[in-house]
């Protein structure tokens, strides 16, 4: 369904069942597999997402949070946009982007660290993450797995 609806309506697309299921930055399970990454160290963290309204978000000062926190700030209107155009390609392009910024954040940072005040700064960025993840993968009709 994503393979589908990431693609402009007024563009022309031919449908490749192979490329729709892999891995690449351009695919729904690509975006899918974000969120389970998110849900896996929340779970391997252990703690209760609830309390995580009063982290200290200024200890978020890499690059990649810095990416990821101004990706999320977008959100509200990249849903107005799309709504506005009815074009949910938007919203799968938007999806896409976020899911990349997490993969690259993943991959350059370690969340589960000593520091209980950075710990959960990073604990409630990705949290954050994963609701923009699962709200936007609802919009669209996708599931959202907690594991893949």
């Amino acid at each position: 369904k994503y393979y589908l609806l990431k693609v402009d309506p007024k563009k022309r697309m031919l449908f490749d069942p192979a490329v729709s299921i892999e891995l690449n930055g351009n695919t729904g399970p690509f975006i899918q597999y974000a969120h389970a990454r998110i849900c896996k160290v929340l779970s391997l963290w252990g703690g209760n997402v609830s309390n995580l309204n009063n982290a200290d978000l200024s200890m978020l000062t890499s690059e990649h949070e810095s990416a990821l926190m101004q990706r999320l700030s977008g959100y509200p209107e990249t849903l107005i946009n799309a709504l506005q155009d009815l074009a949910p390609h938007i919203i799968a392009t938007y999806l896409k982007e976020l899911a990349s910024d997490l993969h690259s954040y993943y991959n350059a940072e370690q969340f589960l660290v000593e520091d209980t005040t950075l710990k959960l700064a990073r604990m409630a960025l990705i949290t954050a993450t994963r609701q923009v993840l699962t709200n936007g993968l609802h919009i669209l009709g996708v599931s959202a797995p907690e594991s893949m």
